[in-house]
């Protein structure tokens, strides 16, 4: 079996911002990323054959990285109208028959990652499949057994594809978005760190502690500017290591809640249709009662 993992919070996103015709449900609301979201979810169970599916979403935008580092991503500026949709896509997808776990303490991407860890080893699963296009989530490759699937280009990364797309395996990516920054969770990594740089560097020692300190000591004949980002990441570690630890996706062990031990509880069991129907009365979704690729049993 082939486990799927869904970024739903970024499905919902992309959704809310798609510049197809806004979808009203209720009283007028917006629910464009619910409908969107929805739409993507039915063609992966449909057409695309997934059996096993789990969806993750930021139910709290704010999370225990905010204690850390107060520059971290907030709910500032995120439009009202998008995050009324977090309740409204969590239940949709209960309704559809999906295992969700909405996130409070932790982000959608640790369930992931957690749920990655968890499910990978057992030898029924043949491959997980992480639906999602974010970079911060190729450190849970492993192989070609647990991928990244982007699914608007579709795009599939294993070991290798991110090796050629970020320049590390997936054991550096954290070590380098802690020196090339990450805009979208908010921290700006050290100052002169760029792709190119970081990248070779990470690929050639693996680990920020195991930079030497001295760029006179650096085996990467060619790199420019190495002294300057020697003294850099040697005047900056700290902030470094903080960086990495925001990037670094946490597991069921630093309690992460994954309720299900055992991947056959990801198993999508088809739409209960009653309460699909009712789902879609309640919100003024009528378009979506038909959308499901398979009712219950």
């Amino acid at each position: 079996m082939r486990v799927h993992l869904v970024d739903a919070t970024y499905e919902l996103v992309r959704a809310h911002f798609s510049p197809r015709p806004t979808v009203r449900g209720r009283d007028g609301i917006v629910l464009s990323g619910v409908s969107g979201l929805i739409e993507q979810l039915c063609v992966l169970l449909g057409t695309q054959g997934a059996t096993h599916v789990a969806c993750a979403t930021d139910q709290v935008i704010l999370s225990f990285r905010n204690d850390l580092y107060p520059g971290y991503k907030t709910d500032a500026g995120v439009p009202a109208d998008l995050l009324a949709q977090f309740p409204i896509a969590e239940a949709a997808m209960a309704a559809l028959g999906v295992v969700v776990w909405p996130m409070t303490d932790f982000e959608a991407d640790d369930a992931i990652g957690a749920a990655a860890l968890r499910f990978a080893p057992d030898p029924r699963v043949e491959q997980v499949v992480i639906c999602t296009p974010d970079k911060d989530m190729a450190q849970c490759v492993v192989g070609s057994r647990v991928v990244l699937w982007d699914r608007r280009r579709d795009i599939v990364y294993d070991e290798a594809g991110v090796m050629a797309k970020w320049g590390v395996t997936p054991s550096g990516v954290a070590d380098r978005l802690a020196l090339v920054g990450d805009a979208a969770d908010g921290f700006p990594g050290l100052s002169g760190w760029g792709d190119k740089s970081a990248s070779a560097v990470i690929a050639r020692y693996g680990r920020l502690e195991a930079v030497p300190a001295d760029a006179a000591d650096w085996d990467m004949p060619g790199l420019r500017g190495a002294a300057v980002l020697a003294q850099t990441l040697r005047e900056h570690m700290d902030d470094a290591l903080l960086f990495r630890s925001l990037a670094t996706l946490r597991t069921c062990d630093d309690g992460v809640p994954i309720p299900q031990t055992d991947v056959s509880e990801l198993e999508w069991p088809g739409t209960n249709r009653a309460r699909w129907e009712a789902f879609c009365a309640e919100w003024g979704l009528p378009r979506l009662a038909t959308r499901p690729p398979r009712w219950q049993a």
